[in-house]
């Protein structure tokens, strides 16, 4: 069974530099033949962004906010007009203030609540509803959460919440879409180095735990993920869908 993604079209969201696991998984799908449509948040990011896109073959890079609708709504606009039909949606999206990821959960702002649900998890449900009418022959939607969504992990707070709301989209949202064969998934990664992971205040410690108590006895890199989501996506993994697929080395099943 071929896992070739050669003469489809991949939606990249979350490109924001060469430490990303969407900047991974962006080359993993190009490496498998998919054309790419690589998205960066606004002008100030372009530069950085255009660099990345312009060294792969077959992508071409587009500007979406995805906390705003017309935007949303204006990148379809382009990506049927350039492609005609879509593939697959990577959706590697998530934000929370910072001051609302340090001390007591119980701080919680009512703005970095809603900023968090809106950017990491409402921001799936718009992409899914645009992109829909272009996946006119089905394909694979795929996002990314952390165990912090079941398990209490200091200082992730509020973004374990919106982990929590994103994965039960996940499965709304593959009912959904599911008569159209357009199947959706999410990958839950372990703890890996990106800059967003800098914003956790006790990402070291997640890191050292995490390679002590893991099954695997270590802790993943960006390409174990990217080499899933690119199963994910092909004809290979044509029967899974509403799924959170854990890349962690295992940690998750652990009690201690």
């Amino acid at each position: 069974m071929s896992n070739s993604l050669e003469g489809q079209t991949a939606v990249v969201f979350g490109v924001a530099n060469k430490r990303s696991i969407a900047w991974a998984i962006a080359q993993k799908l190009q490496e498998a033949g998919a054309k790419l449509a690589i998205t960066y948040q606004n002008e100030r990011l372009r530069q950085e962004a255009e660099e990345m896109i312009h060294a792969l073959p077959n992508a071409d890079g587009f500007q979406c906010d995805v906390s705003n609708d017309a935007e949303i709504e204006q990148l379809f606009a382009k990506l049927k007009e350039r492609y005609g039909k879509l593939d697959h949606i990577i959706h590697s999206v998530a934000y929370a203030p910072a001051e609302d990821l340090k001390g007591r959960f119980t701080n919680t702002s009512r703005e970095g609540f809603r900023i968090a649900h809106d950017v990491s998890c409402y921001s799936l449900i718009a992409i899914a509803r645009a992109a829909e009418p272009l996946m006119t022959e089905g394909g694979s939607m795929v996002t990314l959460t952390y165990y912090g969504s079941t398990r209490v992990v200091p200082y992730y707070n509020i973004m374990g919440v919106a982990k929590a709301a994103l994965e039960c989209t996940v499965r709304y949202l593959a009912y959904d879409l599911g008569p159209r064969n357009i199947r959706v998934n999410a990958i839950s990664a372990g703890p890996i180095k990106t800059l967003a992971a800098r914003g956790i205040g006790s990402f070291g410690e997640i890191l050292k735990e995490g390679s002590e108590k893991a099954p695997l006895k270590r802790n993943i890199d960006a390409i174990e993920v990217a080499d899933t989501a690119a199963f994910l996506c092909s004809n290979g993994a044509r029967g899974i869908t509403g799924e959170t697929i854990f890349v962690d080395a295992g940690i998750n099943i652990m009690a201690f």
